[in-house]
């Protein structure tokens, strides 16, 4: 996994993520939610890039996994703080279609890696 889409998605929506707490925190002065937006949120990226140095596959495939399930949880810190109005739609929609994406491409690495070990 060089300079993989993956990597450089996952860390694309990271800064988005940041920036996108950074500028609730200081309209709304909301920080419990986007806290737990910026951990998950970011978190997606560095296991995949983490998952670059595994000591193995199954160690890469923990990796990924621990990904994916943080991507599940960023797009619930998403719609928690659209749904309570903490973000317009403008900004959510992209983002949500950006954490799916990337979820998808995780699943499919996943299924990948998961195939030679069978």
């Amino acid at each position: 996994m060089s300079d993989s889409i993956l990597r450089c998605k996952s860390k694309d929506f990271a800064k988005k993520i940041v920036f996108l707490c950074r500028d609730t925190k200081t309209k709304t002065k909301e920080s419990v939610l986007t806290n737990q937006l910026l951990r998950s949120g970011t978190s997606i990226g560095a296991n995949v890039y983490e998952a670059q140095y595994a000591q193995g596959k199954r160690d890469f495939i923990s990796k990924l996994e621990i990904a994916q399930k943080e991507c599940f949880e960023t797009e619930y810190w998403l719609d928690l703080l659209f749904e309570t109005g903490y973000i317009e739609e403008s900004i959510y929609k992209p983002l949500q279609n950006q954490c799916g994406a990337i979820r998808r491409m995780l699943i499919s690495s996943l299924n990948t890696a998961k195939e030679g070990c069978r």
